[in-house]
């Protein structure tokens, strides 16, 4: 099954027209009769998506979307209401609610449809953005609210007239900033450091929308707008006139598709309902990259931390392999750093270990491996090098530790030196395996910054194989 609806209807008649349509379609549906009743499947059988009617025997629809939206387990599935009761006032009664579209009954078969799929789709890639896991239990589950930050609505449409007429209408209603932009504009290339826009409203001018339907699917396309909020404007697109166009932009992605006689207050509450929800994408993808960062990265360095470094070493070996070329692996380790620490505390411990890592980051080039593999441990890694090459780089990063003594927070002047292991990798000299080759030279590396330690330290040692 392509996924599970839950129908929600006082009309065993309606139920089952719904079933029967969704199933044809392959999707799973269940069936409730009351509000109430919505509320705990929703809870225990988490649907993808809500058919809701507004007219129940306990609760009101309205009162039912606003619950499901205040509960973390269910405030993230898509509704969609259909009844009878689509007078304007309970349309923006359910918007405001939290419904993400309204259709009247007879509804059109085939738009409905459309935007089922279009919300089955938008949900199923906020899943993939969680990676499949509860989006409750990782902290990105959230009720709706309307406290995110503003952002910039493009009214995109090549009638000025027109476009700033509703600039007018809905700046009083939004807190965002709206500008104008022709259709050809929408398409510039995002100059660096510019954001594009948070949603495009593309304005149809009342024609066949063509054009309209192009540009949405090339901003889907486009790597800088493909996650924006797009709408598509146009005074074809009544419900009760849409057709192909409306259904089209529904399976290419729009988050609406808005009638241009819509009131304003109802078009805000569907541009702040699409807002809300972008934004929310934007901050779990901004969680995502920064769980990602954090699983790759040292916090007090910066630099590659071992679960990232391994793998990496492994593929510099592959290459190497590849190549018929060898490369070198350092392990270093700051000597007596247990002293630095008892003596002038761990804030300037930190201290020292991030200067240290800056220097050997200054004289490796961006090619180098560089990763901090333990408290006061480094990984160093140098693709097509020799002996010769790399003892002198090894050498040299000795050199430049102890050159210039480090200023400790509190103003004390620290001199510290690090001891080198180092052992060259190279196909056939060991082991031809990549995973295989990177361990057995790193051990070696490691045995020689032991010898590095007994032979004084502030010393290069070349692990026997390589000498």
């Amino acid at each position: 099954m392509d996924g599970t609806i839950l129908i929600v209807d006082d009309v065993a008649t309606n139920r089952i027209v719904f079933k029967v349509k969704l199933g044809a379609a392959s999707y799973h549906p269940l069936m409730a009769t009351g509000g109430l009743e919505c509320l705990r499947m929703a809870r225990d059988a988490r649907p993808d998506l809500i058919l809701l009617d507004l007219m129940l025997p306990d609760l009101s629809g309205v009162e039912v979307i606003r619950r499901l939206r205040a509960d973390p387990v269910t405030c993230d599935i898509p509704v969609i209401v259909v009844s009878a009761l689509t007078s304007l006032t309970d349309r923006l009664a359910a918007l405001e609610a939290g419904a993400d579209d309204v259709f009247s009954k007879p509804w059109d078969d085939q738009l409905l449809m459309a935007r089922v799929r279009n919300l089955l789709r938008s949900r199923q890639d906020a899943a993939d953005l969680a990676g499949g896991r509860d989006a409750m239990l990782y902290g990105m589950a959230e009720p709706v609210s309307d406290f995110g930050h503003p952002g910039v609505l493009a009214l995109v449409t090549d009638r000025t007239d027109s476009a700033l007429q509703m600039r007018r209408d809905l700046g009083p209603l939004l807190r965002d900033r709206i500008v104008i932009m022709g259709h050809a504009d929408a398409l510039l290339d995002v100059e660096p450091g510019r954001p594009s826009a948070d949603i495009y409203i593309i304005e149809t001018d009342g024609k066949p929308g063509e054009r309209g339907l192009r540009l949405l699917s090339d901003l889907r396309s486009r790597l800088a707008t493909r996650h924006a909020g797009i709408c598509i404007l146009s005074s074809r697109t009544a419900l009760a006139e849409a057709g192909a166009e409306a259904t089209m932009a529904f399976d290419l992605g729009a988050d609406a598709v808005i009638d241009s006689r819509m009131t304003s207050v109802e078009m805000a509450l569907r541009l702040r309902m699409i807002l809300r929800r972008k934004q929310r994408a934007d901050r779990t993808r901004e969680q995502l990259q920064d769980g990602l960062r954090l699983a790759m990265l040292d916090p007090l360095t910066g630099l590659f931390n071992r679960r990232f470094a391994m793998p990496k070493l492994t593929e510099l070996a592959g290459r190497a392999v590849a190549a018929g070329r060898s490369f070198a692996v350092m392990i270093a380790d700051l000597d007596r750093f247990k002293s630095v620490n008892d003596r002038y505390g761990h804030a300037t411990g930190d201290a020292v270990l991030i200067e240290v890592a800056r220097r050997f980051g200054q004289n490796l080039r961006g090619s180098d491996l560089l990763a901090r593999v333990g408290g006061e441990e480094f990984l160093i890694a140098v693709p097509d090098a020799g002996l010769e090459e790399a003892q002198a780089i090894a050498v040299r990063l000795c050199q430049q530790i102890e050159a210039r003594a480090i200023e400790a927070p509190g103003g004390e002047q620290i001199t510290v030196t690090v001891s080198i292991g180092l052992a060259i990798g190279c196909a056939g000299t060991v082991d031809t395996d990549a995973a295989g080759l990177a361990s057995s030279v790193t051990e070696e590396a490691d045995q020689a910054l032991l010898l590095s330690k007994t032979a004084g330290r502030n010393t290069v040692t070349i692990a026997r194989s390589a000498a």
